[in-house]
């Protein structure tokens, strides 16, 4: 059983902006150094760093070393999925004056992104939609690949998803989508994806954030596959 302290030490973590934000940029599923968190943060190395020690100690992070760097992401795919339903928790409030470069920012992660290693936003919620509504996935009872689902995935990903599973990660699940306020696909299949439409140039990253635009060529697999036409 969860201790009350264990659960509220869980909570501290994230009751800190610096943490906050340094775990809300790690959403894009890369690895960041320090440097480029402390940057992205807007706080000094050295304060980085004692905050990047806490994350880690407390699970959310790890630390990977590579050369003479050091390179810190989120655990697992468990950390995004937490992240992302807390962050579904948050009332929408009036957002404050911002400048244009601030809105377009925001308004593309709307359009599309990544959630750690799968696709949200609208490009997500309608991928997840589609499939739903072409029998590929079950939404009836939680998610569920259907067989018409798993011959989709194994022809447009040449992935069977019926192959064994290097770890326990669920091969699907529903991610509910902070900006949407309704659920996109996660998972293993959801992760594939998203792996096949970078790889694929069907989507590219806007600059170097969470934030992805659908190409000209992810548009008509979109339309020929999914029936999807998106502006």
């Amino acid at each position: 059983m969860t201790s009350p302290s264990d659960l509220a030490a869980l909570a501290a973590l994230l009751a800190d902006e610096t943490r906050a934000a340094i775990c809300l940029a790690l959403l894009d599923g890369r690895a960041w150094t320090a440097g480029e968190l402390a940057a992205y943060a807007g706080v000094a190395p050295s304060t980085a760093t004692g905050h990047l020690h806490r994350l880690v100690d407390g699970g959310l992070l790890v630390q990977r070393r590579q050369g003479r760097h050091r390179y810190v992401q989120l655990a697992d795919p468990s950390v995004a999925q937490l992240l992302e339903d807390l962050s579904a928790r948050i009332e929408p409030r009036p957002a404050p004056p911002r400048g244009l470069r601030a809105a377009t920012a925001s308004a593309a992660l709307r359009r599309g992104r990544t959630c750690y290693d799968h696709l949200a936003g609208r490009l997500g919620v309608a991928v997840t939609d589609a499939m739903t509504e072409r029998g590929l996935l079950d939404q009836s009872a939680g998610f569920a690949l259907t067989p018409a689902g798993s011959a989709w995935l194994a022809d447009v990903l040449g992935w069977d998803p019926a192959q064994p599973r290097p770890s326990r990660r669920p091969l699907v699940r529903g991610c509910l989508d902070w900006t949407e306020r309704r659920q996109h696909l996660g998972g293993l299949a959801g992760a594939k994806l998203c792996e096949t439409f970078l790889g694929n140039g069907w989507v590219v990253r806007i600059g170097s954030g969470r934030a992805v635009r659908l190409t000209t060529s992810g548009r008509v697999m979109l339309r020929d596959q999914l029936a999807i036409s998106l502006d």
